[in-house]
């Protein structure tokens, strides 16, 4: 290439590099990407390119100062999506998806988040986008316009398709069969670049959406098949030990499991849920299987006993499909079903996925009395939920099916001092600092809504579960809960023992006099059978991937929606097994004989989703 065909691509060369080294630098210093060898290293080194080439390519084709306006207003666009792809990765510590990034309805909501999560070094992701509009607008005779021929134009683009082969062929070579693992971001984004990934998460999309259009009933009676084949039969001395009960079930925001029967600076983290445990059946070995939907996915989760997508919510992106959830189960049975939520209505777009679901009523955000004194952070502080759900709920038809998402304990665990019933933390983390103080007082404000329940007179004909939805600290804490757990690091064994959320199921007059603490591996995808069995309702012609918490052969496996997956004695993570009595890697046999089965159920239940299968369920 001769100097003045150089000086026509100058402009060009000098956005790509710039914008190649910063998402490099991004890579390395804003998201954890594990690397082991030299060519993982030169493989994310490269993944961006073929995507810049082939986006600053278009501006071969233009004409006159069109092109680098062009190039100037694609740099600016691009370092905004890699930004928008830091913030996330700050909170969830995940790639963004396409449905995630135009859940737009949600970002009303998110001010106080995106506050706390910036930071003004990053500021300086934006300083090249700077410099180009600088050259072009000041510099005009060092960036000139010249028009590109023919022939270098086919040479750019077989240099794009070059890069291109050699990145996914590199890649390939590293991870066989890598586009199948549509569930394991990390691993995409590590390979094939975060840009591409969303081109391939495009792909995705326009797939998924044509699935439903040519699937059939035959797809869901081979699901069905599967399932009855997995199906253990529920508990006899339990089945139908709270029939005709209410049903009242509070989903405990970011509540993990290890604040449990635990301590901060001396003082109990949750006095109120540890004395709760003792009059109650408490799962100590239950998992959280969100995906990016989180409290969503949870609820999700436990309503259809189904796995939420790898992609998105299926609260956005499926909120329309035919489902078989317990509410609208229960209204078969006589129930009133009711949501309680103290958010706009259509947040996470609940007000169409709630109809979807079965439920008669939602109290949302107009229901409620919310202003600056009696609330904090995301909204409503949870006293006041409580306190003003409870004049709702004494007026509903019984029995009732009722569901409260509390709201207090959201990141960026916002508190006022008066509300603090115990000090912070004392590390150099201030998110994990400040999650103590609002779990105890979430804890606080479950134990007055106990009490309430018990002055209404709706405590003693009810059965009341207690659910933590997801993590609230997640890996990029990871220094300040090492501390905490007294761990020289958090392994990603510890990362995944992590995600262990709380279960209490509490039956006035039965849990009280015989409470139980159950260690079985499990997850929220075994709550549905579990709720209906202890209802006396029968499951077996019901399509759900979970089994009954109280089985007396429940088998010991639970999938997360990343594709690793628990057993009663491995874990499995990143393609690594490990032993859960050493914490320590071990062979992959041990874990081998799960991984098939891991990946079918996923599988399963994305296309029901996918699908909408179930909308055959009645045929």
């Amino acid at each position: 290439m001769n100097r003045a065909t150089l000086k026509k691509y100058r402009l060009l060369f000098i956005a790509t590099v710039l914008l190649w080294l910063k998402t490099y630098i991004v890579y390395k210093t804003s998201f954890d990407i594990e690397i082991e060898s030299w060519k993982q290293e030169f493989i994310l080194f490269i993944n961006p390119l073929s995507f810049l080439l082939f986006v600053f390519g278009f501006s071969l084709f233009m004409k006159e100062k069109a092109r680098n306006r062009y190039i100037v207003i694609m740099s600016f666009l691009i370092t905004v999506l890699l930004y928008v792809n830091v913030m996330f990765y700050r909170f969830f510590n995940d790639f963004i998806t396409l449905p995630v990034l135009f859940q737009t309805s949600n970002m009303g909501d998110l001010g106080n988040s995106v506050f706390e999560l910036f930071q003004f070094s990053d500021l300086l992701m934006f300083v090249d986008v700077a410099f180009l509009t600088w050259l072009v607008w000041k510099k005009p005779s060092f960036v000139p316009f010249e028009p590109i021929a023919k022939k270098e134009r086919h040479a750019y683009f077989l240099a794009l398709v070059v890069v291109a082969l050699l990145n996914l062929g590199l890649a390939e070579t590293e991870r066989p069969e890598l586009l199948t693992r549509t569930f394991d971001r990390k691993m995409l984004v590590k390979n094939i670049g975060m840009y591409n990934y969303l081109v391939y998460d495009a792909v995705l999309q326009s797939k998924s959406k044509a699935q439903r259009a040519l699937a059939d009933s035959s797809e869901l009676a081979d699901i069905g098949n599967y399932i009855r084949a997995n199906e253990k039969a529920p508990n006899k001395e339990l089945f139908g030990i709270a029939k005709n009960r209410n049903v009242i079930i509070v989903s405990m925001e970011s509540l993990q499991s290890f604040v449990i029967n635990n301590k901060v600076n001396g003082q109990e983290i949750t006095p109120f849920l540890n004395d709760f445990i003792k009059q109650s059946y408490y799962f100590d070995n239950l998992y959280h299987q969100t995906g990016q939907g989180k409290t969503s996915d949870a609820e999700f989760l436990i309503e259809n006993s189904l796995y939420p997508l790898g992609r998105g919510a299926v609260f956005f992106t499926h909120a329309t499909n035919e489902y078989n959830a317990t509410p609208e189960i229960l209204k078969k049975h006589g129930y009133y079903t009711a949501v309680f939520h103290a958010n706009n209505k259509s947040f996470w777009n609940r007000d169409i996925m709630y109809q979807s679901l079965g439920y008669d009523r939602y109290f949302s955000l107009t229901d409620f009395d919310v202003n600056e004194e009696n609330s904090v952070g995301w909204g409503l502080k949870d006293k006041y939920f409580f306190e003003q759900s409870l004049q709702y709920l004494k007026t509903l038809q019984q029995p009732f099916y009722t569901k409260f998402i509390t709201l207090t304990n959201h990141f960026p665990f916002e508190l006022e001092e008066e509300d603090r019933l115990i000090p912070e933390y004392t590390s150099d983390d201030r998110t994990v600092n400040r999650y103590f103080p609002t779990v105890r007082y979430m804890d606080e404000s479950l134990k007055a809504f106990i009490e309430g329940l018990k002055k209404e007179g709706l405590y003693d004909n009810s059965i009341i579960i207690l659910y933590g939805d997801h993590y609230g600290i997640s890996e990029n804490h990871n220094e300040a809960m090492a501390q905490y757990l007294g761990k020289e690091k958090i392994t990603p064994f510890d990362h995944i023992q992590l995600q262990r959320v709380p279960l209490i199921i509490h039956i006035p007059g039965v849990t009280d006099k015989h409470p139980e603490v159950i260690s079985k591996v499990s997850g929220q995808i075994d709550v549905k059978p579990t709720i209906l069995h202890l209802l006396g309702i029968d499951t077996k012609d019901d399509i759900h991937f979970g089994q009954d918490l109280f089985a007396k052969d429940k088998m010991e496996f639970v999938v997360l929606r990343d594709g690793s997956f628990i057993t009663k004695d491995y874990i499995y993570k990143d393609n690594i097994c490990y032993d859960k009595k050493t914490g320590l890697k071990t062979d992959m046999s041990h874990c081998e004989p799960y991984m098939e089965k891991a990946k079918q159920e996923l599988d399963y239940s994305d296309k029901i989703v996918y699908g909408d299968l179930l909308r055959f369920y009645n045929d």
